[in-house]
């Protein structure tokens, strides 16, 4: 009996349209400084019927040294498609009535999207690399700190 009636719930829950208050929530927390932190980039965009694979092209440009002004060409109209499909996800969640089920899905893709644009556009002006470097330059001086502690430890420890 309990386990129909959570399903019950699930159900109502899901079949509940979302309030314009939680609708102003998600409009709101997608325009955060912090929006992106924890959010994937979608596997797949679909975008006036064309189907594009977007976390693997982001995931290539990210690997890749050096750009050519082709790739760069390419990354300037790829975050203009991205822009126009988080743009009409936006005004789905604004004016669409949702769910709730329906409004977490397109905030996380939209959120997704915001993410791709934002990763696309550091990759694109080498401020990703940059970042890069001075992270694992403090990660690798850490590290280095890290072991002359443990070793004054340890000499300490076996007097």
């Amino acid at each position: 009996m309990e386990k129909s009636s959570k399903s019950n719930e699930n159900e109502a829950t899901s079949q509940k349209y979302i309030t314009d208050a939680e609708r102003k929530q998600l409009l709101s927390t997608l325009h955060s400084r912090l929006f992106w932190v924890g959010q994937r980039i979608p596997d797949y965009m679909e975008f006036k019927g064309k189907r594009y694979p977007l976390h693997n092209y982001v995931w290539q440009m990210i690997k890749k040294d050096t750009l050519t002004p082709e790739e760069k060409s390419l990354i300037n109209k790829c975050i203009d498609i991205i822009s126009a499909k988080e743009k009409e996800n936006e005004k789905e969640l604004e004016e669409k009535p949702l769910t709730v089920e329906e409004a977490k899905s397109l905030y996380h893709e939209t959120a997704g999207l915001l993410r791709a644009i934002m990763d696309l556009k550091e990759i694109e002006s080498g401020a990703l690399k940059e970042s890069t470097k001075r992270f694992q330059e403090q990660f690798i001086g850490q590290r280095v700190k890290d072991a002359k502690l443990w070793l004054e430890f340890i000499k300490k420890v076996s007097k």
